[in-house]
């Protein structure tokens, strides 16, 4: 998708979202919203009051007249105030009842078509590169949900309204900080008896503690240990080089955990997170498996060490970089090819490794070519007599393929570029690729650690 489509879809969901009349609070929980008379309209929620993120939500509006039309808008504001919305307009059926799994979005909203939880992968930012991430996932999102009469602009009264809790810390699920010698991390141990299979989680350069991906995995009967490297607390600042002695002593922390079942542990990792998992898992003991998201096989960004080796970053030129007419960046090209020249000795020697791998691929990834990269992989592994690794490409997908219906951000910052960049992606396909991807990580991870089918979590 093109970056200047995906921005004017992101716009005209603003626009069409912002052009509304304001609406009094609902009560928090509500599962069935009342209308503003006696025989007004409702929304029907199931699950009705709180849901895991990552977990369909079914929506429906009842007591509506034959064929109204009606528009929905769904918003919810972040930790730091940011409101995101989406909305839609349909038509209720004969009947007057509106199932969103059964009534396809007119055109006009921010999608259309049958999609019944549009209303929440279509949510979009209303001020500009703002990504929807959870920082706090011992609170739900606040998702409120109300129904408008008709499809003006804006458009009639409202009608009903109710809110929903998105949940991330199922209330068995146990949450603990840990501060083990240099670990900065957070452990998420499901609710039962261990020990659990373990995992631990990566995030890119954004640094910090994200906890959510970790969280919301720990719900399926793994030990997860979301891991820092850089920017908290009193890890470095910057991420000027990265010792792999650090990540071993994760590594070791997991293994020697009571709860943590053995003899070995899976790496699960996005972006420059996922890059690193390949550096652990061919240099660092105790892996057995590996699931990488939109990954480079090279290294990048900063000189990797490990006792006596030195792995010097891919070399960049600045020159391609593809800027556009809103000041926004395409870095897809800026890497130089790791086989070729001097940067051959960026590329990770994943040969080393002894795990399964699973690449996870968005085919529309701007931030650097991730299927470039897993293919070179696979025919590094293979050529050296290993497994060949499990590929799994998503056409339509960006870079940022997160669990289950969190809204595709189509551009935001880029700390090492220092300016807007575009992430790639189409709104629908890239929700559908996060929901297949989410069961193909949980299958990978429960054959290889489990040695059986995926889980579910239970409901909330």
């Amino acid at each position: 998708m093109g970056l200047v489509t995906a921005l004017a879809l992101c716009r005209a969901s603003s626009r069409h979202c912002q052009r509304r009349l304001r609406s009094p609070a609902a009560t928090p929980g509500t599962a069935v919203g009342r209308g503003l008379s006696s025989m007004a309209p409702s929304v029907r929620l199931s699950p009705a009051a709180r849901s895991l993120f990552d977990e369909p939500l079914a929506i429906a509006v009842q007591g509506l007249g034959p064929r109204q039309q009606v528009t929905l808008r769904a918003s919810l504001r972040d930790e730091s105030g940011d409101l995101f919305q989406a909305c839609a307009r349909y038509q209720a059926e004969d009947d007057g009842e509106l199932d969103l799994a059964r009534c396809p979005a007119l055109p006009g909203g921010s999608f259309s078509g049958l999609e019944p939880m549009g209303l929440l992968w279509a949510l979009q930012s209303q001020k500009p590169f703002r990504r929807l991430v959870k920082r706090d996932v011992q609170s739900p999102f606040l998702l409120q949900l109300e129904v408008f009469e008709g499809h003006g602009e804006p458009p009639g009264r409202l009608l009903a309204q109710a809110q929903h809790e998105r949940a991330f810390l199922r209330d068995e699920v146990r949450r603990v900080p840990v501060r083990e010698g240099r670990i900065r991390a957070t452990l998420f141990l499901p609710p039962g008896n261990g020990p659990f299979p373990g995992i631990i989680d990566l995030y890119g350069i954004g640094g910090g503690l994200p906890e959510y991906r970790a969280c919301l995995l720990a719900n399926y009967g793994f030990a997860v240990l979301a891991l820092a490297f850089y920017g908290y607390e009193d890890l470095p600042k910057e991420m000027k080089e990265l010792h792999l002695e650090y990540f071993e002593e994760a590594i070791n922390y997991m293994l020697q955990h009571t709860e943590v079942k053995g003899p070995g542990i899976g790496l699960l990792g996005i972006s420059k997170g996922g890059e690193l998992c390949v550096s652990m898992a061919s240099f660092l003991k105790g892996i057995t498996a590996t699931a990488l998201i939109n990954c480079s096989v090279a290294n990048v960004g900063t000189v990797l060490r490990y006792k006596d080796i030195t792995i010097p970053p891919l070399g960049v030129d600045a020159k391609r970089i593809k800027v556009n007419e809103l000041g926004i960046a395409d870095i897809v090209d800026v890497l130089n090819n790791p086989l070729e020249g001097p940067d051959r000795h960026s590329f990770i020697p994943l040969e080393k490794a002894t795990c399964h791998f699973l690449f996870i691929v968005g085919q529309d990834d701007h931030n650097w070519k991730s299927e470039f990269f897993a293919v070179e992989g696979s025919k590094r592994l293979q050529a050296h007599g290993k497994e060949k690794p499990e590929i799994v490409c998503y056409p339509g997908a960006g870079h940022y393929i997160e669990p289950p219906f969190f809204p595709m951000c189509a551009a935001s910052m880029h700390l090492l570029v220092g300016r807007p960049v575009v992430w790639g992606g189409e709104p629908k396909a890239h929700c559908e690729a996060q929901i297949d991807a989410w069961q193909q990580i949980q299958n990978f991870f429960c054959k290889h650690l489990m040695g059986k089918p995926s889980r579910t979590p239970s409901m909330l």
